[in-house]
């Protein structure tokens, strides 16, 4: 098509042609670009998760929105452990419901890129993380929550909720299930060692802590 234009124009003046093929080169220069990007394929990633096998051959829109919605996740309450007798449930819950929101909006406004046309789609991951634990466990727990903070009232204090025990229990199970869909999603962000993020630097395999201060022997002044 380029070639037809080219040499219709070229019948009117050299300075036409060399401007209009310039522009028409320039179009399809900028075309081919935003199709590789849109198109690069990552070495095909296959995910063993609960119940299924998905398959990624991701596009640069997939491993960017895997890439957000992994750092989502690593850190907020849903990785992250909850030690016993510290934390704020309430705050947990919101958390979650926060993480349930962020994840569902892309889905819900069209902004989540098209499913490729082979493999699964990130966006498939994220609906089993949403419809299989976010939401059963903020059904269960926000309701609970809500109607003993009412009975309190003001002077509630959540280490006297009879289910504190039980919603940390809960919530440590939730945070075990979730962890392999996080690890996925940084598998197919591109992430190397996704796992790492979701523990603590000083649990690394082969970390080794800093040596003991130095003791005086005994009888000696060390100054």
């Amino acid at each position: 098509m380029v070639g037809i234009a080219a040499y219709s124009i070229s019948q009117t003046g050299g300075r036409m042609l060399s401007i209009v093929v310039g522009g028409l080169i320039g179009i399809a220069l900028a075309l081919g670009a935003d199709f590789y990007r849109r198109s690069a394929q990552l070495t095909e990633v296959q995910l063993t998760l609960p119940g299924s096998v998905m398959v990624f051959a991701a596009t640069t829109d997939m491993r960017q929105a895997a890439q957000r919605m992994f750092f989502q996740a690593s850190t907020r309450v849903a990785t992250r452990p909850l030690e016993e007798g510290s934390g704020n449930l309430r705050e947990a819950l919101t958390s979650l419901k926060t993480l349930f929101d962020l994840y569902r909006e892309p889905l819900e406004s069209g902004a989540a890129p098209p499913p490729p046309a082979k493999g699964d789609s990130v966006y498939d991951l994220v609906l089993d993380i949403l419809n299989f634990e976010l939401a059963p466990f903020l059904a269960k727990w926000h309701p609970r929550l809500r109607a003993w903070e009412a009975a309190q009232g003001a002077q509630a204090d959540e280490a006297a909720w009879p289910e504190n025990a039980a919603f940390r229990d809960d919530l440590k199970d939730l945070q075990r299930r979730l962890r392999p869909y996080v690890i996925g999603l940084g598998k197919v962000a591109g992430i190397r060692d996704p796992e790492r993020h979701l523990r603590r630097s000083d649990w690394h395999p082969g970390s080794v802590s800093p040596p003991a201060p130095r003791q005086p022997e005994p009888g000696r002044d060390i100054r």
